[in-house]
């Protein structure tokens, strides 16, 4: 996720990030001290935490789906890939703001941010990161072996991702093999095994980060194009919305096969038809964001971005009734 256009430059009182969401709990209720740190891992903008949850609890669904069962630990599960995320996203987010801290001095947007405005430093920083991982780690150790290994796995695409668009006109593709790892291991962690259905759920999480990040990188268009970073939002233009819809049917087809596969072996067709629905929700609402979409407008861009913790968990509901079902 990228950067917004240039503009005057402003120092928000009390050390506050210029695109963070207004009267945010950070802001308001946090302790001065820890302020900065939180910043970092992005907990006054919190949608990017619901992106990265999201796929976790798809993927759960679709297991739960798959084998008819739940258990005590399946909660813990849901529990665990909520606090995982929060902080694994926080952990990327400090390793993202480390790696573009002098991307991030020269755009007026992300100038304000706790390492370009002098708030932390690079190794106060990585400190920061490392606490965040472990702890993210220490409650993988409670979702099994093949979950576990998983998640180790998962180290690669964040730390390759920030420089994506330094060597790619598609970054997006990298932020969206980051986000949706947990589709995979929250399968795992359920059913200590792997089949094919969850790895079509990936691929229908990539989709949709393409199309979901593409829309947040058009407020940052012309910024990228001075300063030489890469996007999908340069790459396709004005081609966006037709590109888009083209992500939007994929993502959908690939939930829909991933619903069919696991539940095709024993799922009554009632059942079978409501998790279908799942992915028919999802689809309407990015039929309903690509109906809004002005390129042109960054503060609809990123209200439209925002939208999707909304697409996705209309998801949710539908996996939850077929399985009582």
């Amino acid at each position: 996720m990228t950067r917004n256009a240039q503009a005057p430059e402003q120092h928000a009182p009390d050390g506050q990030v210029a695109d963070a969401v207004k009267g945010n709990w950070v802001d308001r209720l946090a302790p001065a001290a820890t302020r900065p740190y939180l910043r970092l891992s992005r907990a006054d903008r919190p949608v990017g935490t619901w992106l990265l949850l999201i796929p976790c609890w798809w993927g759960l669904g679709l297991a739960m789906l798959a084998d008819g069962t739940a258990g005590w630990h399946d909660l813990w599960i849901f529990i665990g890939c909520a606090i995982g995320a929060f902080l694994m996203r926080g952990a990327g987010c400090t390793w993202n703001d480390i790696t573009d801290r002098k991307f991030d001095a020269a755009v007026a947007r992300t100038k304000s941010r706790p390492i370009p405005s002098g708030q932390v430093t690079v190794k106060g920083a990585a400190l920061w990161m490392v606490a965040q991982a472990l702890i993210a780690f220490c409650i993988l150790l409670t979702f099994g072996p093949l979950a576990i290994v998983l998640g180790i796995i998962s180290l690669g695409p964040v730390c390759i991702y920030p420089f994506a668009k330094r060597f790619t006109w598609w970054p997006q593709v990298f932020l969206g093999l980051a986000f949706n790892w947990g589709a995979i291991l929250a399968w795992a962690a359920h059913s200590n095994t792997l089949s094919w259905p969850p790895f079509a759920l990936y691929l229908c999480g990539i989709a949709w980060t393409i199309f979901y990040d593409t829309i947040y990188a058009h407020q940052d268009k012309e910024d990228d194009a001075l300063i030489g970073v890469k996007s999908t939002a340069r790459l396709f233009a004005g081609n966006t919305a037709r590109v888009l819809r083209q992500f939007l049917v994929i993502s959908v087809s690939l939930m829909a096969l991933a619903v069919i596969g696991a539940m095709i072996d024993g799922a009554n067709p009632l059942a079978l038809f409501v998790a279908l629905a799942g992915p028919w929700a999802l689809g309407w609402h990015m039929v309903w964001q690509l109906r809004q979409l002005d390129i042109d407008d960054g503060d609809k861009c990123l209200a439209l971005f925002r939208s999707n913790r909304n697409a996705g968990l209309l998801v949710l509901p539908f996996f939850a009734v077929a399985f009582l079902l």
